[in-house]
């Protein structure tokens, strides 16, 4: 009897304990998520699966010296799991040219689909947060960028379409590197450092 009641006890202790961190941890954990997984339900089943796999761990007694790494860690494996199950998207032909003049489509400044789940990985992160980043900037500016930079469109065409003067439109888009530069450096970072 004595036995039954501290095993009990101490299962309630367990599921104090995880609910506390499931408190504590899962907003940072669900906007982690949301950021690298553009379905909103597949987010939402990967958190899951992390709680569960957290829940899992310590009713098997595993030792977890850092809770919240090691919830990260599990998170990016089941989002490295889905892209593995997922085939990659199609883009577009957007074309810009490099310093040669020779025209890159999109597809040519990211990792290939084909180099394993990791790449796809960081593409879709890649692409999710330019696409934040270029939601983040007046329409204006974000105009000329992607005329310009994605559909290869010259300021003089632009010009001529808007009535907006090139000497605006390049100021416009100046704007637009500075703040994509901005935006993009912490991605950039995280990826040259791993």
């Amino acid at each position: 009897m004595k036995d039954a009641a501290s095993l009990e006890l101490m299962t309630l202790e367990q599921d104090r304990q995880i609910s506390e961190v499931v408190k504590r941890e899962q907003l940072r954990l669900r906007n982690f998520i949301r950021r690298r997984v553009p379905d909103p339900l597949d987010a939402e089943d990967i958190l899951q699966e992390v709680f569960y796999q957290l829940v899992e761990a310590n009713r098997l007694l595993m030792p977890i010296e850092h809770v919240t790494g090691w919830l990260f860690r599990v998170a990016r494996n089941r989002i490295i799991d889905l892209f593995r199950k997922k085939k990659p998207e199609i883009f577009s032909d957007a074309a810009v040219a490099d310093g040669d003049g020779e025209l890159l489509r999109l597809e040519d400044l990211l990792p290939s689909p084909d180099a394993g789940p990791d790449a796809l990985y960081v593409r879709s992160v890649l692409l999710d947060e330019l696409e934040f980043a270029l939601g983040e900037l007046p329409e204006e500016q974000r105009e000329v960028f992607v005329g310009h930079e994605l559909e290869g469109r010259s300021f003089k065409e632009m010009a001529a379409e808007t009535g907006v003067s090139v000497n605006t439109l390049l100021s416009r888009k100046r704007y637009a590197v500075l703040h994509l530069r901005e935006r993009l450096q912490s991605i950039y970072d995280e990826f040259t450092k791993a």
